[in-house]
């Protein structure tokens, strides 16, 4: 890749719409377009000031494309920090693509994916942790992680994680003083001292990485499944929360054989939801394989939803079910509240924490699970203003980060040298800053890139 070539892709999705975008961004951006766009008064790209548009039309070597509007960003204060021409026309799939092939053939060449974001990287318009934001931004399903996400671009994660190495750096450099120069007068470094700070930046980055975990499930969803004995509604229930016919109803038992999957958003929290058979010993050779899935996923899912029938009382396969999922997040769920009640469903709050009545053949009680799913997940509690690592790559930074930290601690317990401890907490501090893209190496730029939509 020429990181001094200039570029043009697509920036708006590949489907029919009212505005379609290609951006060009590069030395000769205002050049190459000036090939594709005539404006109505005659003024050319390259003679416009910054942050000003243009209305004309778009035409390639066939002739007229489009009507168009075209916006001139002049360097630095662009997106990416180089010229930048956003061509403007409407949204058919053909007249976008044909004005992108337009720019290249004026000498543009098409953007690898992420090439916009990586080039405001490389010019000092955002952090590493700021265009990794930009992704989850464009992905973000619901207010949390789109909260999230923007802070993250607005410098929180950064501001954090260098809150954490800014500690780190006023230890070693506290350390290298009082060893190199022991004549002068410096403040002696005593291993309680030392022990207290290096256990209150782990206890920081153990916080980083708790919050990671609720941050995930805000990004990409949480698996959840679907659980209970025949008939009690799961996949009434499994309808009502997609909001289509997922799931086969009926009122013959073992009518689900097969796991039904689905993605839903309630309120905040996205579900990688699943319905499966209901649990019970069964002759049926067809629905024992269903069953024998249905405990799989229950096995592997991170979050329960046990479901009851409450006009009918507790069976003894509702109590192995509650047996087998206790000590697991889970929320057991009342159903048909509408109908009168028979179930003992105090049994059950005795057994699971977070408790909900719903009729799912109505919706009553809907807005229920969905707290009671926010307070399990603690996303109520998550202050998503206030930075959170948002993927795998500043998990294990983190992690690497914490690691040695952690080595440092056991050599200064073990009563080794200054120095070793010293090594650790350099060896810390590279790993916080390499999250940041201070000490970032090409290899971790690229593959933060990769992931990228091409246009942005």
């Amino acid at each position: 890749m020429y990181e001094n070539d200039t570029i043009a892709a697509i920036s708006t999705p590949a489907a029919v719409g009212g505005i379609g975008m290609v951006r060009i961004s590069g030395e000769n951006a205002f050049e190459i377009a000036d090939q594709v766009f005539c404006s109505v008064s005659g003024k050319k790209v390259v003679e416009t000031g910054g942050y000003r548009g243009l209305y004309g039309k778009l035409r390639d070597g066939q002739g007229e494309i489009d009507e168009a509007v075209t916006f001139v960003y002049h360097a630095p204060k662009s997106y990416t920090g180089e010229n930048v021409v956003e061509l403007c026309c409407h949204g058919g799939l053909y007249l976008v693509k044909r004005t992108l092939r337009a720019c290249i053939a004026a000498g543009a060449r098409l953007a690898q994916p992420g090439e916009f974001t990586k080039r405001a990287f490389l010019n000092g318009k955002m952090g590493l942790t700021e265009a990794e934001a930009v992704m989850d931004l464009i992905s973000a399903q619901g207010s949390h992680s789109a909260q999230a996400a923007l802070s993250a671009r607005e410098g929180a994660v950064y501001r954090k994680i260098h809150g954490v190495a800014d500690q780190l750096l006023a230890l070693s450099a506290g350390l290298a003083a009082w060893t190199d120069y022991p004549d002068e007068d410096i403040e002696e470094v005593s291993q309680e001292n030392l022990t207290e700070a290096l256990s209150k930046v782990c206890g920081d980055m153990n916080q980083i990485l708790k919050e990671y975990d609720t941050g995930k499930i805000l990004r990409e969803g949480v698996d959840t499944v679907i659980v209970g004995r025949p008939n009690v509604g799961k996949s009434t229930l499994m309808n009502l929360l997609s909001g289509t016919q997922k799931s086969i109803v009926t009122q013959i038992p073992g009518t689900t054989r097969d796991i039904v999957e689905d993605t839903i958003q309630l309120g905040d929290v996205i579900l990688n939801l699943a319905d499966t058979a209901g649990l019970r010993e069964t002759d049926d050779p067809v629905e024992k394989v269903g069953v024998e899935l249905a405990n799989r996923r229950l096995d592997t899912s991170y979050l329960i939803l046990a479901v009851f029938d409450s006009s009918e009382e507790l069976s003894q396969e509702d109590k192995e079910i509650l047996e087998k999922i206790k000590d697991r997040p889970v929320i057991g769920i009342i159903n048909k509240s509408d109908l009168q009640r028979r179930m003992d469903v105090e049994y059950i709050r005795q057994r699971v924490p977070k408790v909900v009545e719903i009729s799912a053949a109505s919706g009553e009680g809907t807005e229920a699970l969905s707290a009671a799913l926010l307070d399990l997940l603690s996303i109520s509690k998550v202050d998503t203003s206030a930075g959170i690592i948002a993927n795998e790559r500043q998990r294990a930074c983190v992690m690497e980060a914490l690691s040695v930290v952690n080595q440092g601690l056991q050599a200064l317990k073990a009563g080794e040298t200054l120095d070793a401890v010293g090594v650790c907490i350099d060896a810390a501090i590279d790993s916080l800053l390499s999250l940041t893209g201070e000490k970032a190496t090409e290899a971790v730029v690229e593959q933060v890139f990769a992931r990228f939509c091409v246009g942005k």
